[in-house]
């Protein structure tokens, strides 16, 4: 193909129509066709010339031209497109490093391979011009909900056309086992927008929380207004969820306004999600009274929070227990998940048996380690006393309360407690050695005899031994394992030391091996401090 006065004005018009069709600018088409010409007229002049190509974006007429560089004599590398400036005199006046002479070349004329090869650079430009528009479109969207129509499916994979583009609903992100034919209507929340070399870009969810959240915000005014705010939700996709809702107006019921007029408001949202049940909870900011709203509809008879452990304990009546827990554990599972605590139910029978274990146990302690006869160990335990460091190194006074413990009787036993402590101290102490633990970690300060026995046990002899441990490996964690969450025993955790704890041992052994400056830990702690303290302050804004 010869570029002619007869075509010229075709090439803008193709630009303009392609730029029509895929909604981009058609400056980028021309670019795109500019560059097509210039690899095939070096293709017909050779590879090393450097070819440009011009289209006049009024005319439709194409300047080819060639280029060269002027460059240092000892530079010039390329003879095509590279000129020394006593080569360069000859072209023009007063040469210098740096100028480029450019000179017009006749046009080419385009073989067939030339003219595949423009097209497919004229597509690949057109595509990847549409991706960018598309992206740009998009990326602002993420967190919303889309309307739009069902192309095909492939895989379990749904394609779905959002006006501007190809969007897709992943085979697990949809609800249970819908299934869609195209041009069916679907209302899907854009999960995430990013660049991809091809393929789609939008990914859409029918699954995610968020999406329930954004339908609630659609059908509630009081929502989308912010008077009433959604504090959490949970979800098991196509079969049933929970929201926790709290309203800023003490006029607004916030449960009452999110059911509607004869619960019309939530009805629309439970058709769009295939019929999925839906519990509307108030929240609280008291975290044992939130957990009892999330267990509704079973009745609770008892709550005892662990905010350490992140762990909350829920007594039910025997006749609750099964709703509490749920079909498959789904109640409780999502309630877990509605609260961020780990949940133990157990009924009031369960719950007493197990306190008067563990009161058998404490007085059994108290009568072994402590000489004692049974009643006067039970009176210990009555008045809420758990092991022996309490009885040891409690204030005198607290002993003294109990009926008939005078001075020196209290005394007595917290020497008969300390003697005891010591002792099992010293074979603590003595079984690490035999197992050959060093001096540097026994005299490691926030280690107690026990710990370092413990540790000897795990071959943990030394400091050094000691300094590369992982916190999650001292004081235990969770992993998931094929989508199951399984328990990691820490060495030290039946001492009770949080991740915490364990992180701050683990750090103070690495300063005191000179492993790692003590200053750069104190510039991240003041880092950490000043993002916690800049969070806080956007709360309370």
């Amino acid at each position: 193909m010869a570029i002619t006065s007869a075509n010229q004005l075709e090439l803008l018009q193709t630009a303009e129509a392609v730029a029509r069709e895929k909604m981009i600018d058609p400056g980028l088409v021309v670019d795109a066709m500019e560059e097509s010409l210039a690899r095939a007229a070096k293709s017909r002049y050779g590879s090393e010339m450097d070819i440009r190509v011009s289209i006049d974006r009024k005319t439709g007429r194409a300047t080819f031209t060639r280029v060269r560089t002027v460059v240092e004599d000892d530079a010039l590398e390329n003879y095509q497109a590279e000129m020394t400036v006593e080569q360069a005199k000859q072209y023009m006046a007063d040469p210098s490093v740096g100028d480029v002479f450019v000179e017009e070349v006749p046009p080419v004329e385009m073989g067939r391979i030339a003219a595949q090869s423009a097209k497919q650079v004229i597509l690949q430009k057109v595509r990847e011009a549409e991706r960018d528009r598309q992206y740009e479109e998009f990326k602002d969207r993420a967190g919303t909900i889309i309307n739009g129509l069902v192309k095909r499916e492939e895989y379990g994979n749904v394609i779905v056309d959002v006006g501007a583009g190809e969007a897709i609903l992943r085979r697990n992100e949809k609800i249970g086992r819908e299934s869609y034919r195209p041009n069916d209507r679907i209302r899907c929340f854009i999960k995430d927008v990013r660049r991809e070399p091809r393929g789609p870009q939008i990914f859409l969810s029918r699954t995610a929380p968020e999406f329930m959240a954004e339908l609630f915000k659609m059908e509630v005014p009081e929502i989308y207004d912010g008077v009433i705010e959604i504090k959490a939700v949970a979800r098991d996709p196509g079969s049933r969820a929970k929201i926790a809702v709290i309203s800023y107006d003490g006029s607004i019921d916030p449960v009452g306004a999110c059911v509607g007029m004869r619960g019309s408001r939530v009805q629309a949202v439970v058709n769009e999600l295939q019929g999925e049940k839906i519990d509307i909870i108030p929240w609280n900011e008291d975290q044992p009274t939130f957990l009892v709203n999330a267990l509704q509809p079973a009745e609770v008879s008892k709550v005892v929070l662990d905010e350490e452990a992140g762990k909350i304990e829920v007594v039910v009546p025997e006749e609750q227990l099964s709703l509490a827990i749920g079909r498959r554990g789904q109640n409780v599972r999502l309630a877990s998940q509605l609260t961020a605590l780990d949940i133990d139910i157990m009924t009031e029978e369960e719950e007493s048996a197990r306190r008067q274990k563990e009161f058998e146990a404490r007085t059994k302690l108290f009568m072994e380690t402590l000489d004692l006869d049974e009643f006067f160990a039970q009176l210990l335990v009555s008045e809420g006393f758990t092991n022996l460091e309490e009885v040891a190194y409690v204030e005198l006074d607290e002993l003294l309360v109990i009926d008939g413990v005078d001075e020196g009787t209290a005394q007595e036993l917290q020497a008969r407690a300390a003697d005891y402590l010591e002792a099992q101290a010293k074979a603590a102490i003595d079984a690490a050695r035999a197992l050959g633990v060093e001096d540097s970690l026994i005299d490691f300060d926030g280690l107690t005899p026990q710990m370092v026995e413990a540790l000897a046990k795990d071959g943990i002899k030394t400091l050094e031994d000691f300094a590369t441990c992982a916190d999650w490996e001292l004081a235990g964690g969770w992993t998931t394992n094929k989508g199951e969450r399984v328990k990691d025993d820490g060495i030290l955790e039946p001492f009770d030391v949080s991740l915490e704890d364990a992180q701050t041992l683990v750090m103070t052994a690495r300063v005191l091996l000179g492993w790692v400056d003590p200053t750069e830990l104190e510039a991240d702690a003041e880092e950490d401090a000043d993002i916690e303290d800049g969070e806080a302050e956007e709360g309370e804004a």
